[in-house]
C-alpha cells in the first residue's frame, strides 16, 4: 500500500516546456551552420523565469555533451555559468555541481570561468534599486542561513573542482585577487569576502601565504586612509549628536527616571564605529584576529607547530608589507595578537626586529622602523616578562655603547639624523621601554633593580656627542628625564635646557654644499602599538595590552623650580621625591595616552606632538 511518506510515488513528474532538440542535436546543427535552435537554446537558458525542472533537464543533457563543448561554444557555456543555481532547490544544486565536475575535467579551457563564477558568489548578491531617475546598487538583504548555505556550497564546488583538476589552486589565486571588493564597498561585502578567503586557506593550505598577504595589503590601504584622530573625532561627534537628539525628548517624556541618557547613547553606539572606514577596518581585522586564534587553538588546545607555521607566514607578510608601511595604526596587531599565545613566538619576533635593527645592510628607514616596533612591543605587550625586557634592554644599550665607541673617533661624531638615524631610533626605543616598564624593573627588589639600571650607563648615552636627547621625540625625552632623575640614574635637564636654546640643524650636502634647516623633530618615528581604538578588535587586544597608567603621571608631579645652566644633581631637589624640574622653555608633559597624541600633528599623521601640546604642564 502506498504511504504518504513515499515522496517519489506521491509526486507526479513535473511538467516542463521546452523547444528544439537535445543539446547534442543543437550543437550538431550549429556546427553545420544552422543557428536557429542554438539561439533558441540560449534564449531559454537566459529566461529569468526558468523552472527548476527545466534547469535540471538542460544540465543533464549538457553533462552528456561536455565533450562537444569546445571553446567554440564559449558563449553558450557562459550563459549556463550565469544560471542562478545557488538559489534553487537542492536537486538543482547537486545537478549543477555534477555538471561543473564533468565540464572542467573534459574541457579545462573553462576552468577559469568556472572558478571565477564561484568566487563571484563570495559576497552577498547585489540588487539595483531605482529611486526616481537614480539607480542605487546595494547588498541584497539575504537571510543569514541562506547566505551561509550558499557559501558552503561554493566551497564545496571549489574542493570538487580540485579533485578533477589538481592544478586548479594555481589558477584560483589570481581570480581571488581580481574579485576582491573595492575598499569603498560596503563593510558587509568585504567582511564576507575575507571570511571566505580565510576559509579557503583551511582546505588549500598552499594558498594561505598569498591569501593572507592579499588581505593584509587591502586592510593596510584602509588603515592608512583614516588616522587615529579621525576615528576618535568621529566617535565623539556621534556621541554628542545622540546626546543632543535625546535631550529634548528627555525633558518632555521622561517616563523612566532610572534610565541614564548618556548610558543609552553609549549602548546605541557601542557596536559599530561611527567612521565608515573604521567600521570596515574593525569588522575585517576582527575576522583575521579570530582566524588566527582558531588556527592556533585546535579543540581548545594550543598547537605550537600550527602556530609556528602561521607565524612564519605572518612574519614574511610583516617584512614585505607592514614594516615598510608608514602611519598604519592597527593592522600590525595581527602579529602582536599571535605572539601573545606563546612567549617563544614573542621572543622570536623581538629577535627578528633586533636583527633588522643591527644589520647595516638594511635601509636606514627599515632599521629605524624596526627599532620603533621593538620599543613599542616591549612597552605595550603585557605578556612580555621582566626577564625578556631586561635581555632586550641589554642588547639595545650594549649596541648603543658600541655605536658610540665607533663614532667617537670618527668624522661624523656629531648630532645628525641623516647619518645616525638607527642610533636615535634605538635610543628612543630604550627610553620608551623604560617609561612604561620601569616599575616592573624595580618591583620586588628596589636595590637590585636600581643596580641593574645603573649598569646600563644611561649617562654615557645621553651625554655623548651624538646627543640623542636633541633628536628623540620631546614627549619621550621629558618623561625619560623625569624618571631617570627620580631614581638618580642620570640628570638630563641641563642637556635639555641647552638643546632648547638651539635650533636643531639638519646638515645636508646633496645640493653641492652644506645647508642648515631647522626642524623641531627630525626623527619622524611612531609607536606602532599605541592603543587600539577599534571597538571589536579592542575586545581581543585589551586583555594582553599594557595601557598607560595614571599613577605614572602622579608619581612625577609636584612643584618644580627652574634648572640653572650648569647645575648638577646635588644642586637640585631630592630626586626620590619625584619632582620633575620645569624650565623656561620646556616642561615635562605626559598624560594618559599622550604618547599616542603625537599623531595629531596637522602636518603629518606621525611625528612629533603639536607645539601647544608640548607646552602644556601636568
Amino acid at each position: 500500500m502506498m504511504t504518504e511518506s513515499n515522496e517519489f510515488l506521491c509526486s507526479p513528474p513535473k511538467k516542463t516546456v521546452r523547444f528544439g532538440g537535445t543539446v547534442t542535436e543543437v550543437l550538431s546543427k550549429y556546427s553545420q551552420g544552422n543557428r536557429t535552435e542554438f539561439e533558441l537554446l540560449k534564449h531559454q537558458l537566459s529566461d529569468p523565469e526558468i523552472k527548476d525542472a527545466q534547469i535540471i533537464n538542460w544540465l543533464r543533457e549538457f553533462r552528456v555533451s561536455v565533450n562537444y563543448l569546445t571553446s567554440e561554444y564559449e558563449q553558450l557555456v557562459n550563459i549556463v555559468l550565469k544560471l542562478p543555481w545557488l538559489k534553487r532547490s537542492k536537486e538543482v544544486v547537486e545537478e549543477y555541481l555534477a555538471f561543473l565536475g564533468n565540464l572542467v575535467s573534459a574541457q579545462t579551457v573553462y576552468l577559469r570561468p568556472c572558478l571565477n563564477m564561484i568566487v563571484k558568489n563570495f559576497v552577498p548578491a547585489r540588487v539595483i534599486i531605482r529611486e526616481g531617475d537614480v539607480y542605487i546598487s546595494d547588498s541584497e538583504d539575504e537571510d543569514e542561513e541562506d547566505l551561509v548555505a550558499r557559501f558552503n556550497t561554493c566551497h564545496r564546488a571549489l574542493q570538487m573542482i580540485v579533485q578533477y583538476v589538481p592544478s586548479a589552486p594555481r589558477f584560483l589565486m589570481p581570480i581571488l585577487v581580481d574579485r576582491f571588493p573595492y575598499i569603498k564597498k560596503s563593510s558587509r561585502s568585504m567582511e564576507c569576502y575575507i571570511h571566505n578567503l580565510l576559509r579557503i586557506t583551511v582546505y588549500f593550505p598552499m594558498l594561505r601565504l598569498g591569501i593572507l598577504e592579499l588581505i593584509i595589503e587591502k586592510l593596510l590601504k584602509v588603515d592608512v586612509s583614516v588616522s587615529r584622530q579621525d576615528i576618535e573625532d568621529a566617535e565623539e561627534n556621534a556621541i554628542s549628536s545622540l546626546k543632543n537628539i535625546s535631550a529634548p525628548e528627555e525633558t518632555l517624556f521622561n517616563m523612566d527616571e532610572d534610565e541614564d541618557p548618556q548610558q543609552m547613547s553609549t549602548n546605541t553606539t557601542n557596536e559599530l564605529m561611527a567612521h565608515p572606514e573604521a567600521q570596515r577596518l574593525d569588522a575585517c581585522l576582527f575576522l583575521v584576529l579570530s582566524y588566527i586564534k582558531d588556527i592556533c587553538f585546535q579543540h581548545g588546545m594550543f598547537d605550537l607547530n600550527t602556530a609556528k607555521d602561521l607565524y612564519k607566514d605572518l612574519l614574511a607578510i610583516f617584512d614585505k608589507l607592514i614594516l615598510p608601511t608608514h602611519a598604519c595604526c592597527h593592522v600590525q596587531y595581527v602579529i602582536f595578537y599571535l605572539c601573545s599565545f606563546k612567549l617563544g613566538l614573542a621572543e622570536a619576533f623581538l629577535e627578528h626586529l633586533w636583527k633588522k635593527l643591527q644589520n647595516p645592510t638594511n635601509a636606514p628607514i627599515i632599521r629605524q622602523t624596526a627599532a620603533g616596533y621593538m620599543g613599542s612591543f616591549l612597552a605595550r605587550a603585557k605578556f612580555i616578562p621582566v626577564v625578556t625586557i631586561k635581555a632586550c634592554l641589554d642588547l639595545l644599550v650594549n649596541w648603543l655603547h658600541g655605536y658610540i665607541d665607533n663614532q667617537d673617533a670618527g668624522s661624523r661624531a656629531f648630532c645628525d639624523i641623516t647619518f645616525h638615524g638607527p642610533f636615535y631610533a634605538a635610543c628612543q626605543a630604550v627610553f620608551y621601554t623604560l617609561i612604561f616598564r620601569h616599575k616592573q624593573l624595580l618591583d620586588g627588589n628596589l636595590r637590585k633593580g636600581l643596580t641593574y639600571l645603573q649598569g646600563l650607563n644611561f649617562e654615557r648615552v645621553v651625554m655623548c656627542q651624538l646627543n640623542p636627547l636633541k633628536i628623540c621625540l620631546p614627549s619621550v625625552v621629558n618623561f625619560f628625564a623625569a624618571i631617570t632623575r627620580k631614581y638618580q640614574l642620570v640628570f638630563c635637564y641641563t642637556i635639555i635646557e641647552r638643546n632648547n636654546r638651539q635650533m636643531i640643524p639638519i646638515i645636508r650636502s646633496s645640493n653641492g654644499g652644506d645647508t642648515a634647516q631647522p626642524c623641531s623633530n627630525p626623527l619622524d618615528s611612531f609607536f606602532p602599538f599605541d592603543s587600539c581604538v577599534l571597538k571589536r578588535c579592542k575586545t581581543l587586544i585589551d586583555p594582553i595590552y599594557q595601557p598607560w597608567e595614571e599613577a605614572n603621571v602622579e608619581e612625577l608631579k609636584g612643584p618644580h623650580k627652574p634648572v640653572k645652566p650648569g647645575a648638577t644633581p646635588d644642586d637640585e631637589d631630592d630626586f626620590l621625591k619625584g619632582d620633575t624640574p620645569q624650565n623656561d622653555s620646556m616642561v615635562a608633559e605626559m598624560t594618559p595616552g599622550s604618547l599616542e597624541l603625537y599623531q595629531r600633528s596637522p602636518a603629518s599623521s606621525v611625528g612629533s606632538p603639536p607645539h601647544k601640546f608640548l607646552q602644556r604642564p601636568f
